[in-house]
């Protein structure tokens, strides 16, 4: 038997899908370990293998795959728990990382500070250089300035070095040096250097993507140490692959040299999973939500492709590396409610994790959060949370809701009910932030709803947004698990090139394409791929003259082969007017990147498909549960969702009960199961 393992590490739980060469997959959920996430790591393989009837090492012997998606450097940038960095830069620029671009974000409130930089000025020294634009030296490296810096980060005993000198995407050459030096005079530190991980312009996107690289590289790197230690120690031999920002997979050493590729690497496997349960129903165009015991995931996928930035933030922070555009705020299972100075109740962005979780887990949680709320409105069974290993504690859940209904006059239900119509409210506007606020009616696109806590909510949130149609797959719970055996190996490369397109010099553009198709080549053979399985894009970052933000539009392979830029200028005006809602036609357009991507197709599991089989079946009786458009309790019938077979279908109000999650169906809407078991729900 061979195994494949997607494992998925959250703030609250750790999900696990297998998938066996033959036979059903296999989903698990661990609580997380916050102290060392690792721990829940072999938890959850623990679990797993004791389910296959094994001893762990023999089945570790026979998984060949395990593709990761982790937290770790996400959770090191918000709580500030990250290396000691130490920045190189060019004399005259040291405060540049300070400065940022000189905006302050909230442009009305002049009480918005900036965060504070993640290298203390002590620490951000200047070296003597100076390359100009084109690439030329205007100023040789001082390599005697290089060492006497070298020395003092030394002595300050910084764990990375950040090396980004002005201009250096045109010109590496400084850097190179730098790094080489750096590596010499501090053998245990990490060092980051710009021109290998952002060749691009714009200074202030370089040197904070180059900082935030260093400071969370060798927390990375600690993790993975552990990891495949433990790993190694417990009998695995196969690959182990890490999901990026970007949506693709990397081995361990390129996720190491590019650390923060992984900074938004949780929810970035939602759009992939995505893809393949709303395949059987012929939709390219959806969002995928992903509501787990922390935070609440959306991204928008138009056309079969999930929507990329290259202005990414955390924590305040912009990076340059390309990532998916998925807009994450504080709002799951564990969300804590509160009053504000108004006695207005607001619901996150602060959670009660996995420790020490809600108040109806018993463990020690005294404050009310979102699932205290969902089990007193009876959209959670006490007895069949998690397959019922967790018997939950209603009288515990009461107390801490009491908390919040006491100060406003409501009972402990009107104060449950509120909570929930915040929490959507919210998750509602998660949503409307990609779709309307970047030109999208999100009423054209299908929901598809991932995370333990998302089918509770789904309904809720649709009706906020005026949406009819919801995809809830049948192992929601363990949505971006799945997406990460779903998922290519990837690698995003970029040159700059700012020019006019009407001076756009065609020999040099099909140079760089030349270029980029062997970079990206190379690194896809270094990853082990056959050349039948590697597949090459372009797209080029356009804007109009004069214009300060642009835009990436694709450049199809026979357009960017000849070097030609005809079709590029009609997407972008289409594009530009799809997302501001004009386009300037007549106006001179620019180029500023040229991008590649490389991928490594990988082998992919199929979607098992279920047996047929009716409801009735699958009837388990019925209870109260609150129905907010109806603003008061329904009898709903409840069904077991692991027995409703493909074709079932349900008409509202139900409740629809799996192990590790809970679909609701409200009145004015009907569900049908799919022959892969996911549960589609329509407002009739």
């Amino acid at each position: 038997m061979a195994y494949r393992i997607g494992v998925d590490v959250g703030g609250t739980f750790t999900d696990f899908l297998l998938r066996r060469d033959e036979g059903p997959p296999r989903a698990a959920k661990t609580p997380s370990t916050p102290a060392d996430l690792s721990e829940g790591v072999l938890a959850g393989l623990g679990e797993l293998a004791a389910a296959e009837g094994k001893e762990l090492g023999l089945f570790l012997g026979e998984v060949k795959l395990i593709v990761h998606g982790t937290t770790v450097t996400t959770n090191a940038v918000l709580t500030g728990e990250v290396a000691r960095v130490g920045l190189l830069t060019t004399r005259g620029f040291r405060d540049a990382l300070a400065m940022r671009r000189g905006i302050r974000e909230a442009q009305y409130d002049n009480r918005y500070t900036a965060p504070t930089p993640l290298v203390p000025r002590w620490l951000r020294l200047p070296v003597t250089e100076r390359v100009e634009v084109s690439g030329a030296v205007r100023t040789p490296l001082d390599q005697a300035d290089l060492d006497a810096a070298l020395t003092r980060l030394s002595e300050a005993g910084v764990e990375a070095v950040a090396i980004c000198f002005l201009h250096a995407w045109a010109n590496s050459a400084h850097e190179v040096i730098a790094e080489s030096r750096a590596l010499a005079a501090l053998p245990g530190a990490y060092v980051s250097r710009s021109s290998a991980l952002l060749p691009q312009i714009r200074f202030n996107e370089r040197v904070s993507t180059t900082v935030l690289n260093a400071a969370v590289g060798p927390v990375l790197s600690r993790y993975l140490d552990r990891l495949t230690a433990r790993l190694g120690a417990a009998g695995f031999r196969g690959v182990l692959l890490l999901m990026q920002s970007n949506g693709g997979v990397a081995a361990p050493t390129v996720a190491r040299a590019a650390a923060a590729s992984t900074l938004l690497s949780g929810p970035a496997a939602a759009p992939t999973a995505g893809l393949a349960y709303a395949a059987p129903h012929g939709v390219r165009d959806f969002l995928t939500v992903d509501m787990g015991g922390t935070s609440f995931d959306v991204c928008l996928v138009r056309d079969g492709a999930a929507a990329m930035t290259a202005e990414g933030r955390i924590a305040r922070y912009p990076f340059g590396l390309p990532a998916l555009a998925i807009h994450t705020i504080g709002a799951g299972g564990g969300s804590i409610g509160w009053l504000d100075d108004g006695d207005l109740l607001r619901m996150g962005p602060k959670s009660a994790g996995a420790t020490p979780g809600p108040a109806c887990y018993g463990r020690g949680g005294t404050l009310p959060t979102c699932t205290d709320a969902d089990l007193l409105l009876g959209s959670l069974s006490a007895e069949r949370f998690l397959g019922g290993r967790l018997r939950l504690d209603a009288a515990a859940a009461r107390r801490a809701v009491e908390t919040i209904a006491r100060p406003l006059g409501r009972s402990v239900e009107a104060a449950a009910a509120g909570m929930l119509q915040v929490i959507d409210a919210s998750m509602a506007a998660g949503v409307r932030h990609v779709t309307v606020e970047r030109g999208h009616d999100p009423r054209e696109f299908l929901l598809v709803v991932g995370g333990g806590a998302g089918p509770i909510h789904a309904a809720g949130i649709a009706a906020e947004l005026g949406l009819t149609r919801i995809l809830v797959p049948r192992n929601s719970s363990i949505f971006c698990a799945a997406g990460l055996l779903l998922s290519d190996l990837r690698h995003d490369l970029v040159r700059t090139y700012v020019t006019p397109f009407e001076q756009a010099d065609r020999d040099r553009l099909r140079g760089m394409v030349r270029a980029l198709a062997a970079d990206g080549r190379a690194a896809l053979q270094a990853d082990g791929v056959a050349g039948s399985q590697a597949s090459l894009s372009f797209a080029c970052d356009v804007r109009y003259l004069g214009q300060y933000h642009e835009l990436p539009v694709s450049w199809l392979p026979d357009e960017a082969a000849e070097g030609d830029l005809s079709g590029v200028a009609k997407r972008f005006h289409e594009g530009h007017d799809r997302l501001y809602g004009y386009a300037l036609p007549d106006t001179p357009l620019e180029l500023v990147n040229v991008r590649a991507v490389a991928l490594g197709l990988t082998e992919k599991p199929s979607l098992p498909e279920v047996r047929p089989g009716t409801a009735a079946l699958a009837s388990q009786g019925s209870r109260r549960v609150w129905a907010a458009e109806e603003r008061g309790y329904l009898e709903m019938p409840v069904h077991d969702g692991e027995r409703l077979g493909a074709g079932a279908r349900l008409r509202g109000p139900v409740v629809v009960e799996l192990d590790t999650t809970t679909v609701i169906v409200p009145p004015a809407w009907r569900l049908e199961t799919d022959r892969h078991g996911s549960f589609l729900l329509e407002r009739v």
